[in-house]
């Protein structure tokens, strides 16, 4: 049956789940198509959120009433607020998630949403419906009317919005193999690559790539270092209490000399350096054949091992991420201490996928010369499970808020990490994946992940995006916060006066900028 729908969305990872959700809170119906509904919210990479600069768009996310924050605190496994020992402006939240239950938490999320419709199915194409007037010459010729499904089906919509990850035309590899996919054991998206490079937007591909797996019972941790959670753990949800969760531990070991040799030895194994991948890979997280050949003098370089659940039987081998023939990624994982008698359990590759370049994005993300279609996510040439969630959520504002033919929802570079990095995007039209760090945020000062609620709550409550639950929890904190600041200010400071005669109040004493 063919229905019809406000915003319809392609793509189940963070982004989609994000725009689905956030065209839904502002009132439009939004239908979620994607592959496979039991891999919403997956996490094909790391199972982990946060980190340097990705710590404060979870935040940020979190503050314009999205998902991501809520899914992370419930599926935590691990909390740790990264550079504790430099100025809050670069301090970062990041938490260890349980690969399931964070897909279960994001899927009830979605659910709980009204005006989100899973739609099981793979896009293949656009619809379109001719203008009218054009025969006076005035705007495009036709408009954007929804989708077309592999089945036959046809989904209306007047805005579309496209979060395919690296499903859109993906090649996976794993040494001189390669077959079609989106991810590991899941179909990718070639049609409906096909429907857009005839549409005309430039394109490009790009690559990534995943370390193994490997089976927890097979590591000896004894010689390793232990990395556990912080004692106080730092939620990224607002509206998240007290965090009680169990946390476990993390370990550190390291590469050496005798990895590097035998990766260095089969490099011509490699798609990348066998020249069978054409795409850009992400420079600052790097394939271990990467960092042997780009860091030649380099004598180790450290894995870390990364549970991916309470009970789960995998850790993730963050640091050696891999396309190697897999009895040769078996082989060099044995040459690192305490996995002598490691057993891979999936072995690591790299993915191919087309992208869009972002240059050709409008600040609201839609197309400039596709009125309606909306992009979101390695789509739009960024990495990272946060990127994309910011970017889905500002796609999903927008798309519903052009239909209701109010203002556009945009964020400069003095207010949010998610301003930067729209603007990065469009204005600079990165040729690699793109990846958020505090170094890029100029007023990185002002958007400390602590302040995240202050800065942009009132904003998303504007817009709409906010529900009444979390607006009247940041009115009671400002509240709090005014009345603190005013019994400061009243309040004489005890110590001498200055030197010039004038008392100084407590909030005075706070202002001073020489050492105390």
């Amino acid at each position: 049956m063919d229905r019809a729908y406000d915003v319809l969305i392609v793509g189940g990872g963070h982004a989609g789940a994000e725009a689905a959700a956030a065209a839904a809170r502002l009132g439009a119906r939004a239908g979620l198509v994607t592959l496979d509904p039991q891999a919403i919210g997956r996490m094909s990479c790391n199972p982990a959120i946060g980190g340097v600069g990705k710590g404060q768009l979870a935040r940020e996310i979190d503050a314009l009433g999205g998902l991501m924050g809520l899914a992370a605190d419930r599926a935590a496994i691990q909390f740790r607020l990264l550079n504790t020992s430099k100025g809050r402006a670069v301090q970062s939240p990041r938490a260890q998630c349980s690969r399931p239950e964070y897909e279960r938490a994001v899927q009830d999320l979605l659910s709980a949403q009204a005006g989100v419709e899973v739609v099981a199915g793979e896009a293949c194409d656009f619809l379109w419906r001719q203008a009218r007037g054009r025969e006076r010459g005035d705007g495009p010729d036709r408009f954007l009317d929804g989708l077309l499904l592999a089945d036959g089906r046809e989904l209306r919509a007047p805005a579309v919005v496209l979060t395919t990850g690296t499903f859109l035309e993906g090649l996976l590899h794993t040494g001189l193999e390669s077959r079609q996919g989106g991810r590991m054991g899941e179909a990718g998206g070639h049609h409906l690559g096909e429907s857009l490079r005839r549409l005309g937007p430039p394109t490009g591909r790009l690559k990534t790539g995943t370390p193994p797996r490997i089976a927890a019972d097979s590591v000896d941790y004894s010689g390793m270092q232990e990395q556990p959670g912080d004692p106080d753990p730092t939620p990224f949800s607002f509206l998240s209490g007290p965090i009680e969760r169990r946390q476990v531990s993390c370990w550190l070991t390291h590469t050496n000399a005798r990895t590097h040799d035998l990766v260095r030895a089969n490099l011509d194994q490699s798609p990348m350096y066998a020249g069978r991948i054409a795409g850009t890979g992400p420079r600052y997280c790097p394939s271990l054949e990467d960092k042997v050949v780009r860091f030649a003098d380099r004598d180790a370089h450290t894995v870390f091992l990364e549970p991916e659940g309470y009970d789960s039987p995998l850790l993730y081998a963050n640091g050696i991420s891999t396309s190697l023939p897999a009895g040769l990624q078996q082989e060099f994982v044995r040459t690192i201490a305490g996995m002598e008698r490691a057993r891979i359990v999936q072995p690591g590759y790299a993915v191919e996928y087309t992208f869009v370049r972002p240059g050709a994005l409008r600040r609201t993300l839609e197309l400039r010369d596709f009125p309606g279609l909306y992009l979101a996510g390695q789509i739009c040439g960024t990495s990272g499970y946060e990127e994309a969630a910011a970017q889905g959520l500002m796609a999903g504002y927008n798309a519903a808020l052009k239909l209701m033919s109010k203002q556009p929802f945009v964020l400069g570079r003095h207010e949010a990490y998610l301003g930067v990095l729209i603007d990065d995007l469009v204005v600079s039209d990165p040729r690699e994946p793109y990846r958020m760090f505090t170094s890029r945020a100029e007023h990185r000062l002002l958007l400390r992940h602590d302040t995240a609620d202050r800065r942009l709550t009132p904003r998303g409550c504007a817009v709409g995006g906010v529900d009444q639950a979390r607006f009247e929890r940041w009115e009671a904190k400002e509240a709090r916060l005014r009345r603190a600041k005013e019994t400061l200010a009243a309040t004489a400071d005890p110590a001498a006066d200055g030197g010039d005669g004038q008392r100084r109040s407590l909030l005075d004493l706070l202002r001073r900028q020489e050492e105390q």
